[in-house]
């Protein structure tokens, strides 16, 4: 085959995405956290696979392996390339290939068309990483052996093209031959494309694990009828973590649950009350009964009473009919009163009624009617503090205070906001019809790092703007949050530390020439200036294009655009 070595794009914009931390441990490309191990470990990882596994199955799990590598590096692309052709954009691939050590990549031949579909490619593999260590373990093979990089290269079409590509090895150096070559087209003209899509399919025994946990699934849920019937009836999220304080307050809650106590609930706005409320009466022998919510804060104090307790036709202007209120509909179940220091003094002594008699009397009402309901009861401040403040009956704050449970901050439990995370991007993907990947390593840095003075509530709506705002089959990146966010503090450089290590992790040698950092810092030193005027320098001398703008400054497009829009 004759073929001519194709001239690849100046690299210069994706070494500017490596970014070191060593202060940290932590290597970024763009906003992925990369890793730098030894090449013998795997090695040593697909000689057990082998020896385990087999052949056949090991070159399909290498093989969704790379492929999941590939696709997340093809997010890259429009980041990073935005204003070159399509063709420049795509080689942001082999030439990723290469920087992260794992084949030097030298295209021969390229044709493709995104929009008609239509795609043909040829690439020469030097010096693979997987043909040189298969070989070193088991000598030549009668088979081409680059299983993970074939895999990287179909997984980064594959996105690039918005349809399925799949790369085979024509030419393997694992097998005695000079270098390797790759030929990469639709998978569907490829005479043994279904063996192939196989491949790619997960593996039997994981799909066997996953139809025995669903089975387990299912029965846990057949043996649970009241956790079934929650679910099916509210929807509501159950409690979410797997820190050791929110296991905690589980088991209090557990304790809690089969007894009538009332249970007091005091933590900061947005931490996550009633979910635990919920959680409560999900556990307890009412769970198949009601569970009414009532934010006591959004309630008029006027109409406070006449909401919970119900109301007589006639016992005031616009009272047109009788009506039950949320104790009548709660009844034999638990009420969820948030916020219920904001009750008027008059509904607090008609609470205290039903809390020492089991009975209350609607507005406008001659009689007693008798209630059982679960009282859970939640405030964001002190009750004890508006007992002294003259704000809180003494006597129906002793009545509340049987069973207190203090629900933490979020940043106490940072353990729990990667699930919280997930659950979110989920739930959120459903709702809007997405297919989000997640948060980018950078962004989830930040979100661990991150105070929450709003708590889980805080969270939830950054995940949703982050959904919002990022692409299909994209991960959502530092700048769809807010900028809050984007200021916490993810770590210090050391000071022993010999390079210069800025605070966002670059890594910077001693440059004799460049500009005398330490005669800026004056008394008048703005870093926000100095900062606005390299960015409009740097407009300027492109004549306002921001992708080249950014490519000047070492940032992608969108990183650029983000500072742009907080200026």
């Amino acid at each position: 085959m004759q073929t001519n070595k194709m001239t690849l794009p100046d690299n210069t914009d994706l070494l500017s995405q490596i970014r070191f931390d060593p202060a940290e441990g932590k290597i970024w490309l763009s906003e992925n956290r990369m890793l730098l191990m030894h090449s013998a470990v795997m090695g040593l990882l697909r000689k057990d696979l082998i020896t385990t596994l087999g052949e056949q199955r090991t070159r399909a799990f290498l093989m969704r392996l790379g492929y999941q590598s590939g696709w997340i590096d093809a997010e890259l692309v429009q980041g990073i390339r935005p204003d070159l052709t399509t063709k420049e954009a795509y080689f942001v691939g082999p030439q990723l290939h290469t920087i992260e050590g794992m084949v030097r990549a030298e295209p021969l031949q390229l044709d493709f068309d995104v929009a008609a579909g239509t795609f043909e490619c040829t690439v020469d593999w030097h010096d693979s990483y997987e043909a040189a260590l298969h070989v070193q373990e088991f000598g030549l093979s009668e088979n081409p052996i680059c299983w993970t990089l074939l895999g990287y290269a179909s997984g980064y079409t594959t996105f690039y093209m918005q349809q399925r590509i799949l790369f085979k090895e024509v030419m393997c150096s694992g097998c005695g031959d000079p270098h390797c070559r790759i030929v990469g087209k639709p998978i569907d003209e490829w005479e043994d494309h279904v063996e192939l899509e196989n491949m790619l399919l997960p593996d039997p025994v994981a799909d066997e694990l996953f139809a025995l946990r669903q089975q387990l699934s299912e029965l846990h849920q057949h043996t649970d009828p009241h956790r079934r019937r929650q679910h099916a009836e509210t929807g509501a999220m159950m409690a979410v973590g797997q820190s050791p304080v929110f296991r905690d307050i589980l088991q209090l809650l557990k304790k809690a649950a089969d007894s009538k106590a009332t249970v007091l609930l005091q933590g900061e706005t947005g931490v996550g009350k009633e979910v635990m409320a919920r959680e409560l009466h999900a556990h307890s022998q009412r769970a198949d009964k009601a569970f009414v919510a009532v934010n006591c804060a959004c309630i008029p104090q006027e109409l406070i009473e006449a909401e919970l307790f119900g109301v007589n036709k006639g016992a005031f202007t616009g009272a047109n009919e009788s009506r039950a209120g949320r104790f009548e509909r709660a009844h034999l179940g638990t009420i969820f009163l948030d916020e219920v220091v904001e009750l008027s003094p008059k509904a607090q002594a008609a609470l205290l009624r039903v809390l020492q008699e089991g009975e209350l009397e609607r507005v406008g009402g001659d009689r007693a009617i008798a209630v059982d309901v679960r009282v859970v009861a939640a405030s964001n401040e002190n009750l004890k503090q508006a007992v002294d403040d003259g704000r809180f009956r003494a006597d129906l704050f002793y009545r509340l205070n049987v069973f207190t449970v203090e629900v933490p901050p979020l940043r106490e439990r940072r353990e729990d906001i990667a699930l919280f995370v997930d659950h979110f991007v989920r739930k959120y993907n459903d709702l809007y019809n997405k297919n989000t990947l997640g948060v980018s390593d950078l962004a989830m840095q930040h979100l661990m790092h991150y105070d929450w003075p709003g708590n889980i509530r805080e969270l939830e709506n950054m995940m949703e703007r982050g959904v919002i705002l990022t692409d299909n089959n994209h991960r959502i990146e530092l700048h769809a949050f807010p900028a809050p966010l984007g200021e916490a503090s993810i770590g210090k450089p050391s000071d022993k530390v010999a390079t210069e290590v800025s605070r966002a992790g670059y890594l910077r040698t001693a440059d004799a020439n460049a500009p005398d950092y330490k005669a800026l810092l004056g008394d008048h030193f703005d870093l926000r200036r100095h900062e606005e005027g390299i960015i409009s320098a740097a407009l300027e001398k492109t004549s306002g294009n921001i992708s080249r703008a950014a490519r000047l400054l070492g940032l992608t497009r969108s990183q650029l655009n983000y500072r742009l829009k907080s200026r």
